[in-house]
């Protein structure tokens, strides 16, 4: 079993924001993989399902960004996984909008989200870093990552959250490299 996190705020007035990118990408998975009803479960939202021959465990958690570290150590536990079974979807300012990168291991870079999972479960997870871009300026950054995605960005959004969907199986299947290859030959279409 894996499980997979996507990392947001909750609630109606947070869905748009760029930092709510992680429970996006979760949203998609979970409609484009046919995954079970939500459940309310480890202080966030669960949906169960598989991905190929793999099952996985998509987790919104419910506690804010800053603290989702506490939902997924408590999933984590409760199905006595190790870090290495946790995938983490979220926002990277560091990235060009819509480009994803993935990684495993390594320091919080300043995401709090990410840094509350480090606190919970230790570094040894894989991360799916999903492009928002840099707004240019530091006093700019809080606006940016908070804010909606704007209109014109809308369709980039869509296909790029698509091309996870559709490309999730090779990281079920921990084909990395795979997964990074065939999402950036879907959005050059």
């Amino acid at each position: 079993m894996q499980i997979w996190a996507g990392l947001g705020n909750p609630g109606p007035k947070y869905a748009l924001h760029r930092h709510n990118v992680g429970f996006m990408a979760c949203d998609v998975i979970a409609e484009m993989h046919g995954f079970e009803p939500v459940q309310k479960k480890f202080q966030g939202w669960v949906q169960e399902g598989r991905i190929g021959s793999e099952k996985v465990l998509l987790l919104k958690p419910g506690t804010f960004m800053n603290e989702s570290g506490r939902a997924i150590g408590e999933a984590m536990r409760f199905y006595k996984l190790e870090p290495q079974d946790v995938t983490v979807f979220y926002d990277e300012l560091d990235l060009e909008p819509f480009k994803i990168k993935v990684k495993r291991g390594g320091g919080a870079a300043g995401h709090n989200g990410i840094r509350s999972t480090i606190r919970h479960i230790g570094e040894d997870f894989r991360r799916i870093r999903i492009g928002i871009g840099h707004p240019g300026h530091k006093d700019r950054v809080t606006g940016h990552v908070l804010g909606n995605y704007a209109k014109a960005e809308q369709d980039d959004l869509v296909q790029m959250l698509g091309a996870i969907g559709a490309e999730a199986e090779w990281l079920a299947k921990g084909d990395d490299a795979r997964f990074m290859s065939d999402i950036a030959l879907r959005l050059q279409a």
